[in-house]
């Protein structure tokens, strides 16, 4: 990537709000890769590195949640964030279940997504940072975490993990054996203790007991009304 030059992947339809959006960020100092369908954006993701995609959510050929989730797959460590004309709750929750760093629905001001951007990537580039400076392997009970890698490895099997996951597992394991209040969790992980953070924060809580579910000496335990406690025996 160029240096101290933000890289956007911009997946916008509609060919006039995408052109306005594209020259706005880019008087902010960002590049932006504009594409107008969720094929084409995942192409050129493929292809080129970004600092973050930012995805509208109804597209023709691709929608904004299936180009994600192919963008999980490939390079989990990449932030994204959803633009959508709709206002529906269910379509909120199911992208931050996704793993969305933010939600947007448009009409939007343009000053608030540029600062909510630099945050993200700002936010983003510190983990990194914190990432390379840390232990590479981390033995959790009989599972290997590998944060630099974002990987969770049990005997032979590797789970890959997204970025948020592996904050998520780095925060709780920081703090084993202690019961955190759900507040601090959020706001470690999420930069926010609103209602749709802690609705995301219960998917990724139910997905990591899934994936430390072979060894019974590791539990991720709710207490109701007081908080999380990540335990290792």
């Amino acid at each position: 990537m160029e240096n101290n030059i933000y890289q956007i992947l911009l997946a916008e339809d509609d060919i006039d709000f995408g052109n306005i959006l594209k020259q706005y960020l880019e008087m902010q100092g960002f590049a932006v890769t504009w594409t107008e369908n969720g094929i084409d954006a995942f192409e050129v993701f493929q292809k080129k590195e970004f600092h973050i995609c930012v995805l509208d959510v109804m597209m023709p050929k691709m929608d904004g949640f299936t180009l994600a989730e192919k963008i999980i797959i490939e390079k989990p460590e990449t932030p994204f964030v959803f633009l959508t004309a709709r206002k529906l709750k269910e379509d909120k929750l199911k992208g931050l279940k996704i793993g969305a760093d933010d939600y947007i629905v448009k009409p939007f001001d343009a000053d608030e997504l540029v600062l909510r951007l630099n945050n993200i990537i700002r936010r983003t580039n510190n983990i990194a940072r914190v990432t390379q400076l840390s232990e590479e392997k981390l033995s959790i009970g009989t599972y290997i975490f590998n944060a630099r890698r974002l990987e969770l490895v049990y005997e032979e099997e590797i789970q890959k993990l997204t970025e948020k996951e592996a904050n998520l597992i780095s925060f709780l394991y920081t703090h084993k054996n202690q019961m955190l209040k759900r507040e601090e969790i959020l706001k470690a992980v999420w930069k926010n203790d609103d209602y749709f953070s802690g609705r995301s924060m219960d998917v990724f809580i139910s997905r990591l007991r899934k994936y430390f579910k072979k060894d019974s000496k590791i539990s991720i335990e709710s207490t109701r009304g007081i908080g999380i406690e990540f335990k290792v025996c």
